[in-house]
């Protein structure tokens, strides 16, 4: 079970980071409040506020490899801020999300703009060489792919819970080939902790879902 309490915290420290000092602003818990709101919406079973915490918790782990954490804290808060699992626009909606609140939060137009971009970038989690901030973002929030086999499959269920409404053989050839493209990258995790630690065992659970899902039968057939 998530703490809130805690989740404040972190929201309010990351803010207080990042914003502009000499701009005038209102308090932060607001934001945290409507934020937390949304990571508890009930269409969300993957996507919940263990998710955010996991996001953080992991961002803490990585934080030597960004160069502004607290701007990565606060994409991570918003990556999955707008999330309807049935539509596609999920980050950019995120993305605007941010655009609209953390200037009212008191963070700069150039953190604004960062955080909105690396938002943007968890549609493909591809960053470009050097970025160093959307390294630590994207192998974050792919760390689930290198859980323990229990947490894993915990999380599988998960993702097919939100998209119920797939029917079973489109969701095999769905996800199959999600996991085809992982699978085809030349690597996963982009920081040295994400290559040396994860990389190995999130290949080895992906594989093994690619395997579990081709030899699947419809239970409805």
């Amino acid at each position: 079970m998530a703490d809130l309490q805690e989740l404040r915290v972190r929201w309010r420290r990351a803010v207080q980071r990042a914003r502009d000092e000499d701009t005038c602003h209102p308090g932060t818990d607001p934001y945290a409040d409507e934020l937390l709101r949304r990571w508890q919406e009930p269409q969300r079973r993957y996507h919940t506020l263990t998710h955010l915490t996991a996001v953080l918790d992991h961002v803490d782990v990585l934080e030597e490899y960004a160069h502004d954490p607290d701007l990565v804290r606060l994409a991570a808060w918003f990556h999955d801020a707008v999330y309807l699992p049935e539509r596609s626009e999920n980050e950019e909606r995120s993305a605007r999300l941010a655009e609209r609140a953390l200037p009212e939060a008191g963070v700069s137009e150039a953190g604004t703009a960062e955080v909105a971009r690396l938002v943007r970038l968890t549609v493909t989690h591809d960053p470009a060489p050097g970025d160093r901030n959307g390294e630590v973002l994207c192998d974050a929030d792919l760390a689930i792919l290198a859980a323990p086999p229990a947490a894993y499959a915990a999380y599988t269920a998960e993702v097919r819970e939100e998209y119920h409404f797939v029917p079973n053989d489109a969701f095999r050839e769905g996800r199959s080939a999600i996991l085809r493209q992982l699978l085809d990258l030349p690597r996963l995790f982009r920081t040295p902790h994400g290559r040396a630690k994860w990389e190995p065992t999130a290949r080895y659970n992906l594989a093994a879902e690619l395997e579990m899902l081709s030899t699947a039968e419809d239970p409805a057939s």
